[in-house]
């Protein structure tokens, strides 16, 4: 009982935090961490052990799964080159740079265990990155190269880490063994994720039941990474691609009433996932501290401290250095973007991408994978807990301040692209019914028509039509005089939940969600201020 009431605390607490990190308008993941670490102090504070691989399946493993399921394969493809060098070089010259501090520091540490303990920190994880910018909202290309080296930079470094304990376990390392691995290992996880995924969809498709279908979404979710972990394949790729070929099959796959309660869900259990998995972080500092003697516990918070810097100033070392090197490109040969209205970077855009470098549940995950008899894993543990923490709460903190402070240009490439898709499909959709002779249709071609000139007129934005305006006047009025009939026992409890769920999707097609989030900004920009 003990640690079901725990649970119950740890998510009443992660709603309060949350909300608390709207009004300040900060990450709430940062807030979490450090209601973690404050709970560790609190006496009679209970320890919570959790097996390392189970830390990966149920933390990473479900938030991963939802970043790539959301992110935006075609804006990847476009931002392959930041994304690339994010993904390999930056994590390179991290591991690298760590390792040179670390083993500088501590003379007695063996290479590979430096190495390992550079793959631990280098990789800014994907659960903290995503819950922490996606309510900051910077520029879209910044989002998007964010987001891409969110998702994959974990592989390169736990297979860097793979090849490092293996070589401080058993003293030998063969590079001309280690890299053909490490491609065999990349392009098989390829392979099955999309596998997985094409025979998910298939099987998806066949479930006609909402309950189960996202029963089901859960199982895959959490069965992809435990079946490529099984066959020795990298969980985070395959994840990765497992997600992204569900976004591509899956509009035509599932039904609307699918889709909504599907968002619904992933939403609250990414929320959840998230919740637990950062207040545990903060949880471990504790009887972490605890274990070492008063001058281990001086020497090792020095070394600690002396990583965390590594680890941020790596990063915005090489970030910095490669933006340059694209400016002078860029003045020498022209500005090459992909496609129209891309942000071209810049010395802000460098900056902002360089402060994100949060580090959260992988880097605790591998640290407490270590063997018990791993050469000096009780500094390594350490030193992953004052990163992943002082990345989290330092960084995650001052972005907002950051980006405030940098005044980026407004992105509009979504809002263009929004308004070209919804006039497209509104033209669409009059000429489904253009021949239509019957009542319904000259008030529906009517309708169509007010929103498409009001679409084109605003050149992608998306003003809120008089129609929507007195649409949801009327739905208000409906659901009053539902909720009164129910109340007066005219109606049973299940006609006025059928009728109510009616109104609710009519209410959801009248509004417009961007318009709605951005004054959820307004509002939470003004009590900042305040």
């Amino acid at each position: 009982m003990l640690y079901f009431e725990l649970g119950l605390a740890v998510m009443l607490g992660a709603v309060l935090l949350a909300s608390l990190a709207r009004r300040v308008g900060a990450p709430y993941p940062a807030l979490l961490a450090l209601g973690g670490a404050a709970l560790a102090f609190v006496p009679g504070a209970p320890t919570i052990a959790i097996p390392p691989e189970l830390i990966l399946a149920l933390f990473v493993a479900p938030v991963l799964v939802e970043a790539a399921y959301t992110a935006s394969l075609r804006d990847l493809q476009d931002n392959w080159r930041p994304v690339s060098t994010l993904v390999f070089v930056a994590v390179a010259v991290s591991v690298a740079a760590v390792a040179a501090v670390a083993h500088w520091l501590v003379p007695g540490l063996p290479w590979p265990a430096a190495i390992a303990l550079g793959a631990i920190v280098a990789p800014p994880d994907a659960a903290a990155a995503t819950a922490v910018l996606r309510a900051l909202k910077p520029p879209h290309r910044v989002m998007t190269i964010l987001e891409g080296e969110s998702l994959f930079n974990d592989a390169s470094a736990l297979l860097i880490y793979r090849f490092a304990v293996a070589a401080a376990l058993t003293g030998s390392f063969a590079l001309a063994h280690a890299v053909p691995s490490f491609i065999a290992v990349v392009l098989g996880s390829v392979a099955a994720g999309w596998l997985l995924g094409r025979g998910f969809i298939l099987t998806l498709g066949r479930i006609s039941d909402v309950s189960s279908a996202v029963v089901l979404q859960f199982i895959g979710a959490f069965g992809v990474w435990l079946i490529a972990d099984r066959i020795g394949l990298s969980g985070v790729v395959t994840a990765v691609i497992y997600a992204i070929t569900l976004a591509r099959y899956h509009p035509t796959v599932l039904e609307a009433r699918h889709r909504i309660s599907q968002t619904a869900v992933w939403q609250t259990a990414a929320f959840m996932f998230n919740a637990a998995a950062f207040t545990l972080i903060g949880l471990q500092i504790r009887p972490l501290l605890n274990a070492f003697t008063p001058a281990q516990r001086h020497d090792y918070l020095l070394v600690a401290g002396a990583i965390v810097l590594t680890v941020i100033l790596a990063r915005i070392g090489w970030i910095m250095a490669y933006n340059q090197a694209m400016a002078i490109k860029n003045r020498l040969f022209g500005v090459k973007l992909a496609r129209e209205g891309m942000m071209v970077p810049t010395w802000r855009t460098g900056v902002l991408v360089s402060w994100c470098g949060m580090r959260g549940v992988v880097t605790i995950a591998a640290a407490l994978a270590l063997p018990q008899h791993f050469p000096y894993r009780e500094l390594i543990v350490l030193t992953a807990f004052a990163v992943s923490l002082c990345t989290l709460i330092g960084q995650g903190l001052t972005l907002r301040p950051l980006i405030n402070w940098l005044k980026l240009p407004p992105d509009d490439v979504v809002a263009v692209e929004l308004g070209q898709a919804r006039a497209e499909g509104l033209k669409a959709a009059l000429a489904s019914i253009e021949h239509e002779h019957r009542a319904a249709a000259r008030l529906l071609r009517r309708e169509y028509r007010e929103a498409l000139g009001l679409t084109e007129a605003a050149d992608g934005d998306r003003p809120d039509t008089e129609v929507n305006a007195l649409r949801r006047r009327a739905i208000d009025a409906s659901r009053a005089r539902i909720i009164a009939m129910r109340d007066a026992g005219e109606v049973g409890d299940d006609a006025f939940r059928r009728l109510e769920e009616e109104y609710d999707l009519l209410e959801l097609a009248s509004r417009d969600p961007e318009a709605e989030e951005g004054a959820a900004a307004s509002q939470a920009a003004e009590a900042t201020s305040a």
